[in-house]
């Protein structure tokens, strides 16, 4: 069936002209620099208008503990912490800070008006009530202290003889503490009763840092709010030399039954402590030391702390020797002098030295690099088999696809038993005895938090032939059922990059399946085999080699469709470049599978994708096809959904990915097109919404507001609802100032007299509250919404598991409404969002998040896979292939075909 561009149900609308087709007074002065001539207050996130009833009540707990505040007369007094040596140069060492105060408070205790400290490892420190000078100075000792600075300053001989010498002595420091400020205790409370203000998140802070000392004092990894304990009960063999390392989140949170510690499991990775020379042979799955990378493991190891025999000293690695053991040379001051007095010095190498005037019988290290300890310009080398890595070091680069879903399946824990564990944790973390706590009169409960939800029923959906479903436990099946609008595939052909399967089997099942969906599937014009000589080569070659193949067979124009077998799993290295070559430079729909457990439940799956892809529906809500979705419905409305992709851990330079995506023929809620940007790594904030017309871009609004109008029989959208993802709670205020302010002049670019309302919803997972049946082992049920109990005081949020939570313990979405100008009522919003939970074209089941911001981040990864076979120039920035030269550090972006740019290529 045809996807029409027009309904012809609709009532004639009132016109958006292009602004390219009729002469219009537009704005071409930057947004920042027209913004800074007009003063206006800046937006906040709105207040709680209510709460829904909609749904059956159900009684629920969360792993919120309430807390208990009896002194709010008192003040936190801030001070700024300086560290130096005894020299007067300032400690860089990391990790030095908690063990100087620690001392400081020991040995000064009675000059501290015996004041407990609440100290951030960092620059600040907090007491309770003033300390007696508002500055004060304090000189201690560290025993055995060693640093990298201290200890790089000649040969390894001699630091040998100054580190033995250490051994038996203390090395002074210098601590300087100043009055920074001070924050009143009330400050905690007073954030319950009313708006937020800086004194209350700082006074929270302080809370948060009480509990980070407290686990450090443990002997705890701290990672932000979380915290891991040294227990090898808590690891899990990742493979590679990495573990898994679960831990505990802690976080103090104003809620509307007051101030609760949020606390749930955590998990970060880390390092394989043990010989160094264990971890680089299993880190690079090689068995034989020569084997080694050391290119690679220089990249590897450096900063990592190691431990070294006999000493028992600590240093950070700094890098590896130029040549191995038995050939790195230094010069060894002897004890004879020459002429002039001063002290002679000879060469010899480092093996020399160890084995002879330390007599360490080193049993391989001769033909391996040293390790160096020291600074650049005077290194100091250790054989490698003389140094251990400490246990609890972060490992921060990405991890394999392997990795990756060995710590997700590890992770997991059932509702019952993280209910279990976290019950236990609290217990063992005995806050009750802890110094600061007591002082500032914090007591924590024990107990779960309980809460009221409700269950909303899942949204009748419309399939073919008119038929209904109805979705049981958030899921449902197209059993004797066809697609709402199937589309027929013709013109295509099937590319094997060398994997093993019965193709024209698969082709027949294919075309089976699709024919009991509606969906007409012509036999393949050809297939294509990866000839052998070319299966080694770099993906991009592959995929060149490929598309030499192709064109010939389809001289005039490109195949509509393509489905390509890949000889790995979907992360292989040629899915980036094949991706980018049909979308970008041909136009070409096309489909990746990795053959290997074909049956019907997964040949299905794949013809949902398909079908999306190439313009059809596979169903949609009967509130859409009637017209009754509250609000939406009857009143013109686009739907945004936005994202930004970050590179991987340890790939700080990739260009980060801004998508969004938008609804199109209105009022259908369930087909969405995407628009692609690249900006700087790492900024959040979406730069590229809105761009005066003279940079070459104007935008990613503009180009979505006009596909709307045109899919939407010329109507221009009197609403428009943005869902936003990814942001935390200190990033709301450039979402409602500066991401809302730019489409806001997108819109005015078009029409300068149209002036749509606006509702911004931030759509986050990444928090730490969980919900529990109590006495059951089952996930709550798919549709719960929780908007009271743990939610925030004031502002407009609300918690929604709208997913059957089948493995693991469920992770609700916690939705905060910013800003809304439409007017919703509590009910009506949770309703909408619940309904776009099921408009998800890729399955058949109720989604975790609403569809759009889904499609967004799909969209957003797939295109970053583009990035890495770019030329990573750093001469210019593209947005969607128009070069700019604002951000000259951003390299360019392919442009997306025509053909294929208003597509769900990302389904």
């Amino acid at each position: 069936m045809d996807n029409p561009e027009e309904p012809e149900d609709l009532p004639p609308p009132p016109p958006m002209i292009p602004p390219d087709t009729v002469p219009i007074k537009v704005t071409t002065e930057p947004a920042s620099e027209a913004s800074e001539k007009i003063s206006k207050p800046k937006r906040v996130p709105m207040p709680r208008r209510g709460a829904g009833s909609r749904g059956q009540t159900i009684q629920l707990v969360s792993n919120h503990f309430q807390v208990g505040v009896t002194n709010t007369s008192g003040y936190f007094f801030q001070y700024s912490v300086s560290l130096f040596y005894e020299d007067g140069r300032p400690v860089e060492a990391k990790g030095v800070g908690r063990k100087l105060i620690d001392r400081v408070y020991e040995t000064y205790n009675s000059d501290l008006a015996g004041k407990e400290f609440a100290y951030d490892g960092e620059k600040s420190l907090f007491t309770i009530g003033a300390l007696p000078r508002n500055k004060m100075e304090f000189t201690v000792l560290l025993d055995n202290f060693s640093s990298n600075r201290a200890n790089g300053h000649g040969s390894p001989a001699e630091n040998d003889k100054k580190r033995m010498k250490r051994t038996s002595q203390s090395k002074a420091f210098k601590v300087e503490l100043s009055f920074a400020g001070k924050i009143p205790m009330q400050a905690i409370t007073a954030s319950l009763r009313g708006p937020e203000s800086e004194k209350s998140q700082e006074a929270v802070r302080v809370l948060d840092i009480i509990l980070r000392q407290h686990a450090a004092k443990q002997g705890c990894l701290l990672v932000r709010q979380s915290f891991f304990h040294n227990d090898p009960k808590n690891f899990v063999d990742l493979g590679g030399g990495i573990l898994g390392c679960r831990g505990f989140h802690s976080s103090f949170r104003a809620t509307q039954s007051g101030l609760s510690l949020n606390m749930d499991g955590s998990t970060t990775t880390i390092i394989q402590p043990g010989p160094l020379i264990d971890f680089l042979l299993a880190n690079q799955n090689v068995s034989n030391p020569r084997q080694i990378d050391w290119a690679k493991a220089k990249r590897t190891l450096k900063n990592l702390r190691i431990k070294v025999s006999p000493t028992n000293l600590e240093y950070r690695i700094t890098g590896l020797s130029e040549y191995p053991c038995k050939e790195q040379l230094f010069s060894l001051k002897t004890k004879a002098t020459n002429e002039n007095g001063d002290v002679e010095t000879v060469d010899i190498t480092v093996y020399d030295y160890f084995a002879n005037h330390r007599n360490i019988d080193l049993q391989y290290s001769g033909d391996l690099p040293c390790i160096n300890v020291g600074r650049s310009k005077r290194a100091t080398y250790i054989p490698i088999e003389l140094c251990e890595l400490l246990p609890l070091q972060r490992y921060v680069k990405a991890l394999s696809v392997l990795q990756r879903s060995q710590l997700v399946e590890k992770s997991r824990q059932k509702p019952q038993e993280k209910m279990r564990i976290l019950t236990d944790v609290m217990k063992s973390n005995n806050y009750a005895a802890e110094p600061m706590l007591q002082s500032c009169g914090i007591k924590i409960s024990s107990r779960f938090t309980q809460v009221e939800g409700r269950v909303l029923s899942a949204p009748k959906l419309k399939v073919g032939n008119g038929d209904d479903v109805i979705p049981r436990n958030g899921r449902w099946n197209f059993n004797n059922k066809r697609y709402f609008e199937p589309v027929k595939i013709e013109d295509w052909a099937v590319v094997n990059f060398s994997a093993r399967c019965d193709i024209h089997g698969l082709c027949r099942d294919l075309a089976r399946f699709g024919e009991m969906k509606g969906i007409f599937i012509s036999p393949p014009a050809e297939v294509f085999e990866e000839s052998p000589e070319f299966r080694r080569a770099h993906a991009p070659v592959r995929v060149d080699k490929m598309f030499e193949q192709i064109q010939p067979r389809f001289p005039k124009d490109p195949p509509r469709f393509l489905l390509c077998l890949l000889p790995d799993r979907k992360n292989c290295d040629i899915y980036g470049p094949w991706k980018r070559k049909n979308l970008a430079e041909f136009g070409i729909f096309n489909q990746c599978l990795a053959p290997f457990r074909v049956n019907e439940q997964y040949l299905m799956n794949v013809l949902l994708k398909i079908n999306a892809k190439l313009g059809g529906l596979n169903s949609l809500l009967a509130f859409e096809q009637s017209r009754n979705l509250p609000v939406v419905s009857k009143v013109p409305t686009i739907i945004f959904g936005m994202d930004v992709s970050h590179g991987s851990p340890g790939q700080s330079g990739i260009p980060s990915i801004a998508a969004v995506v938008s609804s199109r023929n209105w009022p259908t809620l369930s087909r969405y097109r995407a628009c692609v940007r690249s900006q700087l790594p790492k900024v959040e904030t979406i730069d590229s919404l809105f761009q005066p017309i003279e940079k070459g871009d104007d935008g990613i609004v503009r180009e979505l507001l006009l596909d709307f109008y045109k899919s939407s029989g010329q109507t221009k959208p009197s609403q428009i609802i943005i869902f936003r993802d990814g942001v935390s709670e200190s990033q709301f205020n450039q979402v409602l100032n500066i991401e809302l302010d730019q489409i806001i002049e997108a819109c005015k670019f078009l029409d300068e007299s149209w002036s749509p309302k606006f509702t911004l919803i931030v759509a986050q997972k990444n928090h730490h509250t969980k919900f529990f049946q109590p006495g059951s082992q089952d996930n709550v049920p798919p549709g719960t919404i929780i908007d009271n109990g743990v939610c925030h005081p004031q502002n407009n949020d609300f918690y929604l598991c709208a997913h059957a939570g089948m493995i693991g313990t469920t992770r609700p979405t916690h939705y905060h409404v910013l800003y809304d100008e439409i007017g919703f009522s509590a009910d009506d919003l949770q309703e909408l969002v619940h309904s776009l939970s099921y408009v998800y074209q890729k399955s058949t089941s109720a989604i975790s998040i609403v569809a759009p911001v889904r499609y967004a981040h799909l969209a957003a990864s797939q295109i970053s896979l583009f990035m890495k076979f770019e030329d990573m120039s750093e001469t210019s920035s593209s947005h969607g292939g128009q070069t700019s030269s604002v951000q000259s550090s951003v390299p360019e972006l392919p442009q997306l075909h025509p053909k294929v740019r208003s597509s769900m290529f990302f389904c």
